[in-house]
């Protein structure tokens, strides 16, 4: 079973739109997968393209065309004869994805518990003995389905955790992200019918595997072998080196000023002449150290940004702007690694975390030391992940455009002449982002 995020990000999604990664799959054939968020990377035509190619079940309970009918080649559930047990699985999408990555307007999410429930119900009534859910969405939803006893096991992606919750009545598992833990578990279940009535029970035996301790299938093997070569001709070529130590590690990303976040805002704005930068933690992927003389390739750069975005500037006033901050700063745990945490360029502020949603931008000052006017027009160079609304931006879906899609080019290009021009760059925490407050 395999739970979401198969399509996209990696450095070679980015030049194929996740392929390879179905070309992959096909070999090993999951008996399920259910989409993640990031299987709409590349919209909703790349979407469709990549199940059409899937020789293997996808499984979405809450996915449909707009008109309400079921996407092609995705079904709500599917039925197992295992030994003498039905097993009946249900699959999930995070509703979140219209803001996390890119749907469009064709296709819809309805809300994920409410649709796992309405599906077990339906598969018990079918006759299933165990019900699973394989559930891409957030940690809350899956314990709201623990704790709802609509189904006996969540498998769940989405989070990134290694984790095996057990209540003695539902079992839930993540197995961490990237394949790096493989998650095999046998039920020990119990049937019995008394009076006409059918009372099911079982205990779980779980047991991650580490992958990095398991011998690869060698045709697989051999397969990604050649597209590592291929990749490997076409981007392990010197851009230029590091005079700083940098990194661009989650906790790091999306919690505080970053160095290389930095950096890729002042290339953004030195490539489109903008004014100001706003671009979401979420975009930046490799989670790598950086050491100070490091050489940096073409393959470094765009596995830090592997959702092949480009750079969008639109025209924002400067209400908005602080709009935007507010939207990147809120929530109970602010800066606690939220895709959407912002990162800036041309201008600094400051944020009180003891402050309530929506009241935490204390203040908000140009390079040149200009407060932000409310009223005037800036020019703001973006993701155009961001310009769609992505990760819940709606103040750009609406703005202006100076550069649109259409002329945009792709940021880890401006990103690679910036460095290319300097040949020797020193990203670094400049004070742009303050936090005051518990």
């Amino acid at each position: 079973i395999h739970a979401g995020d198969a399509y996209s990000p990696s450095i070679l999604a980015s030049f194929d739109k996740g392929a390879h990664m179905v070309e992959l799959l096909n070999m090993v054939k999951p008996d399920v997968f259910t989409p993640g968020n990031h299987e709409f990377d590349f919209g909703p035509d790349v979407f469709r393209k990549r199940i059409a190619e899937s020789a293997f079940p996808c499984l979405s309970a809450n996915l449909s065309e707009k008109n309400g009918k079921p996407v092609e080649g995705v079904r709500a559930t599917q039925m197992f004869s295992v030994g003498p047990f039905r097993v009946g699985v249900v699959g999930a999408t995070t509703e979140e994805t219209v803001h996390l990555s890119s749907p469009g307007d064709e296709l819809v999410l309805r809300p994920a518990v409410a649709s796992v429930r309405a599906q077990a119900k339906r598969l018990r009534a079918a006759g299933a003995d165990i019900v699973v859910a394989v559930t891409h969405v957030g940690f809350d939803d899956d314990l709201a389905l623990v704790r709802s006893r609509a189904v006996d096991v969540v498998l769940s992606g989405h989070d990134h955790n290694l984790i095996t919750i057990w209540d003695r009545k539902v079992l839930l598992v993540e197995s961490a992200s990237q394949g790096d833990f493989i998650t095999p578990i046998d039920l020990m279940v119990t049937r019995r019918v008394r009076q006409g009535r059918k009372t099911v029970s079982f205990v779980p035996n779980v047991r991650p595997i580490d992958s990095a301790t398991v011998k690869p299938e060698p045709l697989v093997d051999a397969r990604v072998k050649a597209l590592e070569a291929e990749l490997d001709k076409n981007l392990d070529v010197a851009i230029g080196t590091t005079a700083t130590a940098f990194d661009t590690v989650r906790a790091t990303l999306r919690g505080r000023e970053n160095a290389f976040a930095n950096m890729m805002c002042d290339a953004m704005r030195e490539a489109t002449g903008a004014a100001l930068c706003l671009i979401n933690a979420g975009g930046i992927r490799a989670a790598r150290r950086y050491r100070v003389g490091e050489t940096l390739t073409r393959k470094m750069i765009f596995a830090e940004l592997p959702f092949g975005n480009r750079t969008v500037v639109v025209k924002l006033s400067g209400a908005d702007l602080k709009a935007a901050l507010e939207h990147g700063f809120h929530g109970p745990q602010v800066g606690q690694g939220h895709g959407r945490f912002p990162q800036i360029g041309g201008f600094r502020v400051v944020v009180d975390r003891n402050r309530a949603d929506g009241k935490r931008v204390v203040a908000v000052t140009l390079d040149d030391g200009t407060p932000l006017d409310p009223k005037a027009m800036y020019e703001v160079a973006i993701s155009r992940f961001m310009a769609r609304g992505g990760d819940g931006y709606a103040m750009f879906k609406r703005a202006p455009r100076i550069i649109d899609e259409l002329a945009a080019r792709y940021s880890a290009g401006q990103i690679i002449r910036y460095v290319r021009k300097r040949k020797r760059v020193s990203p670094r925490i400049e004070g742009r982002i303050r936090f005051t407050g518990s």
